[in-house]
């Protein structure tokens, strides 16, 4: 290979990165795994340089790459599973009944980190934190895959419909049709409405601090008054869920005690929403093990939703956390 068509490859490579954070995001939204959004994302940039001598630059690199990634979501999303969330799938639980047993990981929306899903222009992260909410993302699988790609491109990349016509090669006007039947879907589904985590809002920071303090200290009373009288608290993989803070504490003093005493760790965010690594004791002094990737969502000034995804051994990976988290133990007073 010589040095110019090296230079030349570099450059297509490059090309495609710059794109990579809002594929992703596309990708999980139409999937709702950040698994299989990378899987999709990077399956497109590998057709996309095989077929890259045949893209004639009649449409933008941009939306070439929308359509082969639409394409393969499409296929991975040839079958009758959808993903949920535990409040999708029954009524609220007792927060003294048996957790049951796992469901498998595919079952479930999983979070995406902050990092997969935005690029660096802080505007941009306005604009795509509601649409990556949990609850929108888990109302989309409730679209047929054709209907949710469309009216993600539509309504959220604000792609017009004769390039979102062209990228599932279909006419306009049944672009037009899908998307009326996918907004009528949506209205009745009504993905609950959670406030976007602004870091620069005082307000919300002292909201999150409030939280770790008093779950750290285990203290329910001090939690209790942080939570909306309908919050919700989830553990993907069990089914089980629990509304209402008094639920939440008797959960949280009954099955969930194993957490008491536990470390919160501060990540980049989930979802936009607020997030942390989750390490409950050991049983060793100084010493916490993983328990799950824990993400918050807001409204209205108060904590909604408490969202615990215990598939430690995928997502702690992700999220680029420690298999442990270690502190020094206390030293006794002289």
């Amino acid at each position: 290979m010589s040095e110019q068509t090296g230079t030349i490859d570099a450059d297509v490579l490059r090309s495609f990165e710059s794109h990579r954070r809002e594929l992703c995001a596309y990708a999980y939204r139409m999937l709702g795994s950040s698994f299989e959004a990378e899987d999709a994302v990077q399956d497109a940039f590998t057709r996309a340089w095989k077929s890259y001598d045949s893209f004639e630059g009649r449409s933008s690199l941009r939306s070439w790459l929308y359509k082969i990634t639409t394409n393969i979501c499409l296929d991975m999303l040839d079958g009758p599973q959808r993903r949920a969330r535990p409040m999708d799938l029954s009524s609220p639980g007792s927060p003294d009944h048996p957790l049951g047993p796992p469901k498998p990981d595919y079952v479930w929306v999983e979070p995406i980190p902050n990092s997969l899903a935005f690029g660096s222009d802080p505007a941009d992260h306005l604009s795509a934190k509601d649409s990556l909410r949990l609850a929108f993302v888990a109302a989309c699988q409730h679209l047929p895959a054709t209907q949710r790609a469309i009216l993600i491109m539509r309504e959220v990349l604000r792609f017009s419909a004769n390039e979102t016509a062209e990228a599932l090669t279909m006419s306009t006007a049944s672009v037009n049709s899908a998307l009326q039947r996918a907004r009528a879907t949506m209205s009745k589904v009504k993905p609950a409405e959670t406030d976007s985590y602004d870091e620069t809002d005082t307000d919300q920071r002292k909201l999150i601090n409030d939280f770790v303090t008093a779950f750290e200290s285990y203290d329910m009373d001090a939690l209790t008054t942080l939570l909306k009288t309908d919050v919700a608290l989830s553990m993907p993989p069990f089914d089980l869920w629990v509304s209402g803070p008094e639920n939440v504490a008797a959960f949280m003093l009954g099955t969930g005690a194993a957490c008491r005493n536990s470390r919160l760790v501060p990540l980049g965010g989930a979802n936009g929403h607020p997030a942390f690594g989750h390490y409950k004791p050991s049983g060793e002094p100084g010493r916490w093990v993983p328990w799950s990737v824990t993400v918050l969502e807001m409204q209205d000034g108060v904590i909604a939703g408490l969202n615990f995804f215990l598939d430690t051994e995928r997502l702690f990976p992700l999220f680029d956390l420690p298999p442990e988290w270690t502190e020094e133990p206390a030293s006794e007073p002289a």
